[in-house]
């Protein structure tokens, strides 16, 4: 068990991770949380920007009423701001934002007023500070993301295969691709902390075919790595069938058909993971409630596939898997960027 108590490497974490952001001495910069923030969070954010020398201002929301029949987890997706005019006043007013939400602002409906406003949006993952801390940001990680974000804008077709019986191709044509390297220091824009994944979002009709979620791989959502195998048939972008013995197949089955949406079923965002100080195995060291799972999203040479929300094919729910497959090989054009889970480094240093 970790102690919630205020560390000061912690703060030189967050402070390091804003400068990276570019926050200068008296800039305005929001602090934007909610009532069911971690509180420890909140306030290393207050203290590094202080630190920094920044003007801080606290931007609290209270969360609102869950909607849903299921627990919803790691969509990325706040529901906080519910489109208040005060809220969205005092954050289109800031120029550097610290989004510590529950979820993020990533696909948060609000985000694309705030992000106009040219508001630069750091969202801090809802981890115990002492993951944040291994994983602050490093400067040379964001040329490996961009070169691998522009070999993916380049490509036609993503295939995706793998031992254990994964035969998925991607139709690239259409698709919005973004890099996310820890930090951003550009007006306009959000990244997320850790970082260290490049992911795209497929136009509609555009993925098919079987991918195997094999014992060792990895449901986010469920903070859970799998025991048994779990064969998923995808036929224009949509999850049709769920194949596979015990709980792992159970389990997805039921939380799919719970939200009674066909779009929970559809393919989100296709990409990998590029952060070499990301580990796979750093779930089994922490309790459920201290650990959101950026870190394994990020771990080198994992093919990560989310099903949910995809505003690029026009599709929006809550339902959200967040899939790190290991072992994948993945072909851009007849090009290998990850051979059997190893990153193809050559190609992006």
């Amino acid at each position: 068990m970790l102690v919630d108590r205020v560390e000061h490497r912690w703060i030189e974490a967050f402070a390091r991770t804003f400068e990276l952001c570019g926050v200068k001495p008296g800039e305005t910069a929001a602090i934007l949380s909610e009532t069911q923030s971690r509180p420890i969070n909140v306030h290393l954010a207050e203290l590094a920007l202080l630190r920094l020398g920044a003007k801080p201002v606290h931007v609290r929301a209270v969360t609102p009423p869950q909607t849903a029949s299921v627990p919803v987890r790691s969509t990325g997706a706040s529901q906080a701001l519910q489109h208040h005019p005060a809220l969205l006043a005092a954050l289109t007013s800031a120029s550097f934002i610290a989004d510590v939400t529950v979820e993020g602002l990533m696909h948060a409906p609000e985000l694309p007023e705030i992000l106009k406003s040219g508001a630069r949006v750091l969202t801090v993952s809802n981890e115990h500070p002492e993951a944040l801390e291994r994983l602050v940001p490093d400067a040379a990680l964001k040329d490996q993301v961009r070169k691998a974000a522009k070999l993916v804008r380049d490509a036609n077709e993503m295939s995706v295969t793998s031992d254990a019986g994964t035969e998925l191709k991607v139709s690239l044509e259409g698709a919005s691709t973004v890099g996310i390297w820890g930090f951003t220091d550009k007006p306009g824009t959000l990244a997320h902390w850790p970082g260290g994944i490049v992911v795209s979002f497929p136009a509609a009709a555009s993925t098919n075919g079987t991918l195997v979620l094999d014992a060792g791989d990895v449901n986010l959502t469920f903070k859970r790595y799998l025991e048994r195998p779990v064969t998923l048939t995808i036929e224009n972008d949509f999850v049709t069938r769920i194949e596979g013995g015990g709980a792992d197949a159970e389990l997805m089955r039921r939380y799919w058909a719970s939200w009674n949406d066909k779009n929970a079923y559809a393919v989100s965002h296709v990409g990998w993971g590029m952060n070499p100080g990301a580990r796979y195995e750093a779930m089994t060291f922490y309790d459920r409630g201290d650990f959101n799972g950026t870190e394994l999203r990020a771990f080198p040479g994992n093919f990560l596939f989310s099903t949910g929300a995809n505003e690029f094919a026009g599709r929006y729910t809550e339902g959200h898997f967040d899939l790190p497959v290991r072992g994948c090989t993945i072909v851009l054009d007849g090009v290998t960027v990850i051979d059997r889970g190893e990153p193809v480094w050559s190609l992006i240093t």
